[in-house]
């Protein structure tokens, strides 16, 4: 079984520390390891790091060579410029139909946390090998909704068809995208709908097919690409052709327009949670909704319901008589602001495009 971490966004909402130059899965946010070592490390033992790939775009390549020095490096992906998560799969999932085209495949993104590994490892081992069996399907792999969120996508769960090894699977009814508070409540109380974590497990063939039939412009491009694949003049054409497709998403492209029949959701709670914005980091985090969560120096008198996080061994951050703050320094930048206004950071800092405060995006 292989598995493929997708490393290539800008993580804009965990500004000061996140940039463009080395965004939020690079960083350390959680304890010495990067979120995108912490997504490959709680693959092993079940993987090895020669199934173990990596996509990502190319302005990376140093970063993630150098934090992943075990994956082998012609597991690394680097798309030659920046395009919706659509043409990335097509890409690496049009590549690895050639070499095992009904091997099982893990689709998983580095930017999240998971807190229960063996849960995680158990549901990857269990659903790559229905998978082995039913080649021509995919499983989502979705959460139990901790809480109503309105920033995270549903999956519509019909009836249990089956257990395995204690992990049950539920047929595929569709996706509901972030819905209002009203809607997301309903929801969560209705125990038919899930989070959906944009993983799963399935084979390159069946992927690859799906972009034949369903978005026939980016397989037809992809086509183009991989007749070069093993030769020389590759980069070449890989850089020259890839940009030549629509920007879209694998979830417009792709999953919302498959057969519900192709479908299968597993859905437990695995401790997931996307560590995408401050303070989606102190939920993740915490203990209990009003602690604090701290990193570095920092002293707090009278703080409930913060994360202080300080990256300045040289300074020291005072907290006194705060609630529901997020407080982040850089070297270069301090970020300071409600935790219910941390959806405001991204709008503000594309307003330093073109000002003297663009180097610090």
């Amino acid at each position: 079984m292989k598995a493929i971490i997708f490393a290539g966004g800008t993580g804009t909402r965990l500004w000061p520390l996140s940039r463009k130059k080395s965004p939020k899965q690079f960083e350390k946010i959680i304890g010495n390891r990067s979120t995108l070592q912490l997504s490959v490390d709680r693959l092993y033992p079940d993987f090895k790091a020669k199934d173990i790939f990596v996509s990502t775009n190319v302005s990376y390549k140093e970063l993630v060579r150098e934090q992943l020095p075990n994956i082998p490096k012609g597991n690394f992906l680097f798309e030659p410029e920046k395009r919706d998560v659509g043409p990335a799969i097509a890409l690496i999932m049009g590549t690895l139909s050639r070499q095992n085209p009904r091997e099982p495949v893990a689709i998983l993104w580095s930017d999240h946390l998971v807190k229960r590994l063996e849960l995680f490892r158990k549901i990857l081992k269990v659903a790559g090998s229905e998978i082995r069996k039913n080649p021509n399907k995919i499983i989502f792999i979705a959460h139990k909704p901790r809480f109503p969120s309105t920033n995270l996508g549903y999956i519509h769960l019909a009836h249990q068809i089956k257990s395995v090894n204690r992990v049950k699977f539920f047929l595929f009814e569709g996706f509901k995208y972030r819905p209002d508070e009203k809607t997301a409540k309903k929801f969560m109380d209705s125990g038919r709908y899930a989070w959906n974590l944009g993983y799963f497990v399935t084979t390159p063939q069946f992927i690859y097919s799906a972009f034949k039939k369903l978005a026939p412009n980016i397989y037809k491009n992809t086509e183009s690409i991989l007749k070069y694949y093993g030769k020389k003049n590759y980069a070449a054409e890989l850089k020259k052709r890839y940009g030549k497709v629509e920007n879209i998403s694998f979830d417009n492209a792709i999953l919302e327009n498959l057969d519900k029949e192709d479908a299968l959701v597993v859905v437990d709670d695995i401790g997931w949670s996307d560590v995408g914005a401050w303070e989606a980091l102190k939920e993740a985090l915490e203990n209990h909704p009003y602690e604090n969560v701290i990193r570095g120096r920092v002293t707090l008198e009278h703080v409930r319901d913060s994360l202080i996080y300080n990256y300045e061994d040289s300074k020291l951050i005072v907290g006194i008589d705060l609630d529901e703050n997020i407080v982040v320094n850089t070297k270069d930048a301090i970020l300071i602001t409600k935790k219910t206004s941390v959806p405001k950071i991204k709008k503000l800092v594309e307003k330093f495009e073109g000002t003297e405060n663009e180097k610090l995006t």
